[in-house]
């Protein structure tokens, strides 16, 4: 298994430790085609974007591509910050941006009326309470993907059931019908090898993701390649690996503005 592309990677704009044409250099020596800067959407309080960078940042990714032929694009890793599906990039800013992943994460923005169902809650039982997650809880997760899904044209969701408790499946099945890729992160554990099981049997696409904060971990998917090892799913529904990339449904959003 070969990667062709890592769509998520953080650099010193948001939460990250190297510059954009360090993730590209290290992109380009692992072979990679296209390489996704997807930095911390605005609503993050302490390593959230800033509207004024975006710029630099184009012409950063720009640069980055002349100087190592890696196809570099500009991201976001959007916040969810409603249950009604809002998360805090907004159409106005589309243009500026090639690809839109968005995640769960814990201390930022939300919206008044979701600080409880999908912070609070799911920071309590993260943290002290795995074992005995409610119904509820589960079932406000899962519509909160969904409502994600459905009402943006979202590329990927990020690290689905990190720090959150989502019925994977369900999220799946709405994600394969709207075009929309699940992450398998090499970061950090967030499926179990039963959820992926079920996630995968959907028929919904993945791509691998390093979720990269150094650019020494670009292309790094060992994690993920240790799932696959005990988690035997479709090597077709991955879509940047052996020479394929993916079909985004941002960009065919834009142009069909």
């Amino acid at each position: 298994m070969i990667l062709s592309s890592d769509y998520h990677t953080h650099t010193t704009f948001s939460h990250g430790k190297g510059q954009i044409i360090d993730n590209a250099i290290i992109a380009k020596e692992k072979g990679l085609v296209e390489l996704g800067i997807s930095d911390h959407g605005f609503s993050h309080p302490a390593f959230g974007l800033t509207k004024n960078k975006i710029p630099k940042m184009k012409t950063l990714c720009k640069n980055a591509s002349e100087q190592t032929g890696v196809k570099v694009l500009l991201g976001i890793e959007s916040n969810i910050i409603g249950t009604d599906g809002t998360v805090d990039l907004k159409e106005k800013l589309y243009d500026d941006f090639d690809i839109f992943l968005a995640g769960i994460h814990k201390f930022v923005l939300y919206k008044m009326n979701t600080i409880f169902p999908l912070f609070i809650r799911n920071f309590f039982c993260s943290t002290f309470n795995k074992k005995k997650v409610s119904k509820s809880l589960i079932d406000t997760n899962t519509k909160t993907f969904i409502n994600v899904i459905k009402k943006n044209p979202v590329d990927v969701i990020t690290h689905l059931n990190f720090c959150c408790f989502a019925d994977a499946k369900e999220v799946a099945k709405v994600a394969r019908d709207y075009g929309t890729y699940i992450e398998l992160n090499s970061k950090k554990t967030h499926l179990t090898d039963e959820e992926l099981y079920e996630v995968a049997s959907t028929g919904v696409q993945f791509v691998i993701n390093s979720d990269a904060h150094t650019p020494d971990r670009v292309g790094e998917i060992s994690l993920v390649e240790q799932m696959l090892e005990r988690v035997k799913i479709n090597r077709e529904q991955i879509a940047n690996i052996d020479g394929r990339l993916p079909t985004m449904r941002f960009k065919a959003f834009k142009e069909k503005r």
